[in-house]
């Protein structure tokens, strides 16, 4: 919901930092498989307590994933290989951090947990199955044309995904509380891209018959 309003403003901030990693010679997807390592460090760091450093590795994850697509532009070396590289990532890094919750505390985290884990399949598959059947039919996206998919709208996109993130590191004792409206919201997700997709894409379907 919020992306479409926050990548302008985030995009002029990144640019000192992207021509320094152009000067040392670093490649996006150099950026993009580091960030996705430095996110994998909070699950370890959520199983012993230490939320604060967890906190950071979120961080450092999410601002590694803006700096890769911003230097690939910058150099002008976008690719689908590397958006392909980057949504698998990503996609896998929003897991493990609800991933880590409930295996840090199974009898008290584990069911919301559980029930993130189930609505990140709904919003990630719902998300990703669109951008196949969009590339199809040539389905634009003005509000993300720097994106190498499609990248279709809800109401939790990557913005509010990283607030939440952040949020359960901030406050784990508010996980429970955190993850059962985080789900609900995602739940909306689900539900209008399925319907939204399939609607949309039953018109263009007829429309080329």
């Amino acid at each position: 919901m919020l992306d479409a309003k926050i990548t302008p403003l985030i995009k002029p901030l990144l640019m000192p930092v992207v021509r320094r990693c152009d000067r040392a010679g670093l490649t996006p997807d150099m950026l993009t498989v580091t960030g996705f390592i430095i996110g994998l460090f909070a699950m370890p760091f959520i199983l012993s307590g230490q939320f604060g450093w967890a906190l950071i590795c979120v961080a450092l994850n999410r601002l590694f994933d803006g700096l890769d697509g911003a230097l690939a532009r910058y150099q002008h070396s976008a690719s689908s290989a590397g958006g392909y590289l980057d949504i698998c990532l990503d996609f896998l890094f929003y897991a493990s951090v609800p991933l880590a919750f409930g295996l840090a505390n199974p009898m008290v985290w584990g069911a919301p947990a559980a029930l993130l884990l189930f609505c990140f399949i709904g919003t990630g598959s719902s998300f990703l199955a669109f951008a196949i059947a969009a590339e199809k039919y040539q389905i634009s996206r003005p509000d993300f044309n720097h994106k190498s998919f499609h990248y279709m709208q809800g109401l939790t996109e990557g913005t509010e995904t990283v607030v939440f993130l952040l949020a359960v590191c901030l406050w784990p004792q508010a996980f429970t509380m955190l993850a059962y409206l985080f789900a609900a919201a995602c739940g909306i997700t689900i539900a209008t891209r399925i319907a939204g997709g399939y609607f949309t894409l039953k018109k263009v379907g007829h429309g080329q018959s």
